[in-house]
């Protein structure tokens, strides 16, 4: 079993472990939580340079392989909604931990993606986008604070809490700086 807060030193112990290999490929397990973990840090280029580097007759034998690879060309190309049927599949028990973590994270950056870009968008649509029931999909949307109107989501904007005093202090700071420039360059 995997655990999730530990993705990083598992991580590196793989990548080394690949280095380290004879002939430079390792069991189709390793490969699997590799892509997996990268996909999980949203690291899609790393994923790709993985994906591309492992030989042809790991990538046939193991299906568990291509799974995960669905998942990162569909994260890729930012199919929110083909991800989550990609993601939606029985997972090995090497893998299971690390997917399903996935795909909550995905939820969460759609949603936040959601909240950034969009003044309203079709619930259907926002189901769609997080691998969500339509009760489930209003009841996030709810506890996000966006208003529902009708078969429509009106995500609010987060404001982003800022400290006036430090605000300040960085604009003072900046003055003192461009004042000590402007000193320099009349001398």
């Amino acid at each position: 079993m995997v655990v999730l807060n530990n993705l990083e030193e598992i991580l590196v112990k793989l990548e080394e472990e690949e280095l380290n290999s004879d002939d430079g490929s390792v069991n189709p397990e390793t490969y699997c939580q590799m892509l997996a973990i990268y996909l999980y840090q949203n690291e899609l280029c790393l994923a790709k340079f993985l994906w591309q580097r492992i030989p042809a007759n790991v990538k046939m034998a193991c299906s568990d392989l291509r799974k995960i690879w669905s998942v990162g060309k569909k994260m890729w190309t930012r199919d929110w909604e083909e991800v989550h049927i990609a993601l939606n599949v029985e997972w090995n028990a090497n893998v299971r931990e690390i997917m399903q973590a996935l795909k909550g994270k995905v939820q969460e950056r759609v949603l936040k993606l959601v909240g950034d870009a969009y003044a309203s968008l079709d619930l259907v649509t926002l189901s769609k986008m997080i691998g969500m029931s339509l009760d489930k999909t209003k009841e996030v949307a709810e506890q996000r604070g966006w208003n529902l109107v009708g078969n429509t989501v009106k995500p609010t904007k987060a404001v982003p809490k800022s400290n006036a005093s430090t605000t300040e202090t960085i604009a003072e700071e900046q003055l003192h700086k461009l004042t000590q420039f402007v000193s320099f360059l009349e001398n």
